[in-house]
């Protein structure tokens, strides 16, 4: 089997790897980076930390508008697999990378008739907020797929409502994979800055709604004025929003720039609580067994919610505050359910792909075999 993985962002990094390595073990995977997170901390670190081999190509695209950017890598894209010919293309996540991934699979033919597969990883995952590019991303993709591999229960309730439960498999989520797996040598990397400060919050600051319009980002950093330290590692287009709206955090803020992902879970790991607007991180922070205050006005991960281990709060003044100060759920005694699998998901993603490709190259039934 031959597969082609497409990854651009951060989040997709963490994806892939385990597959990547239960995938290389009997088969050949064509990894292409379309360059959507291009930058040293951004990506090059990410692939090191993780023992990601190579990208076998590179698109380069960086950044852009949506538009331009899917559509850059739409062109790229389809060149590679005009030319590498696999078996299926393996997308993960919700990013413009995803979607153009998704695009070029579903549109291209190949010269003897047949198409190459497509499945996603992280299938059925909704915040039911269509204004957020991700979910537009995540419900196309869906749709265009051959093979949802849904992470819980929840994601594949949502691909049946949709009409897709045919086609989804509930695989588990391979970012327990790399969570266990990253944790056993993330001990000694914990940055110098959360050593110095006790009791220290982890935010994370990315998302459009949040760092995209000064109004926005302004009520964020009011929000951000605590009795506790604040560290942050500034995802380069929010310091650059930061700069360009002349807005000043709060002294109790500590700016760092990204880390690489062992230092992103030493982080996280010992934090006091966790403060973002990032998917993964809320899950990293439920793994890790540390209190999440998600600042959006919804969440893909609702199971988190329901387990009492993330409160939604948004960007009000005051509300971070607030889901510190309380007691309840602030604590860390309550249970902890199984919610995400067993960690041995990437298994289950790679024999799932190869049912798909068995079945999509089975011979034809005959005529004769078709009347009997």
């Amino acid at each position: 089997m031959k597969v082609l993985t497409v990854v651009g962002a951060r989040p997709q990094f963490i994806k892939a790897a385990p597959v990547s390595r239960v995938l290389r073990a009997n088969h050949v995977e064509i990894l292409v980076h379309t360059g959507q997170h291009y930058d040293e901390a951004m990506s090059a670190g990410f692939f090191r930390d993780l023992e990601i081999p190579e990208p076998d190509v590179n698109l380069g695209v960086g950044s852009g508008s949506h538009g331009a950017m899917t559509g850059e890598m739409l062109e790229g894209l389809e060149r590679v697999i005009a030319d590498r010919v696999p078996d299926g293309v393996l997308v993960y996540g919700d990013t413009n990378s995803t979607l153009a991934g998704a695009l070029a699979a579903a549109k291209i033919v190949y010269p003897d008739g047949t198409r190459p597969w497509l499945a996603h990883v992280e299938a059925g995952l909704r915040s039911f907020n269509r204004r957020m590019p991700e979910e537009r991303n995540r419900i196309v993709t869906d749709h265009l797929s051959d093979l949802c591999l849904a992470p819980t229960d929840a994601a594949v309730r949502n691909l049946e409502h949709e009409g897709l439960g045919q086609r989804t498999e509930n695989v588990g989520d391979v970012m327990v994979d790399t969570h266990r797996w990253a944790l056993e040598r993330a001990g000694d990397r914990l940055p110098a800055v959360a050593r110095e400060n006790d009791r220290y919050v982890l935010l994370t600051l990315h998302r459009a709604e949040n760092v995209d319009e000064s109004v926005s980002l302004a009520r964020l950093a009011q929000a951000l004025r605590i009795d506790l330290p604040v560290i942050f590692p500034v995802h380069p287009r929010t310091r650059a929003m930061l700069s360009a709206g002349g807005l000043d955090l709060p002294p109790n803020v500590v700016t760092i720039d990204p880390v690489g992902y062992l230092e992103m879970v030493a982080l996280e790991a010992s934090a006091y609580a966790i403060a973002t607007d990032s998917g993964g991180v809320q899950k990293e922070a439920y793994l890790s067994g540390v209190p999440c205050i998600t600042l959006r006005s919804e969440t893909e991960w609702v199971e988190t919610v329901d387990a009492g281990w993330n409160r939604v709060v948004g960007a009000a003044p005051g509300q971070l505050a607030a889901a510190l100060a309380d007691v309840e759920f602030m604590s860390r005694e309550r249970p902890r359910p199984d919610l995400f699998g067993d960690g041995r998901a990437a298994g289950r993603v790679v024999a799932s792909l190869e049912r798909l490709t068995s079945r999509l190259h089975a011979p034809a039934e005959t005529a004769e075999a078709r009347a009997s």
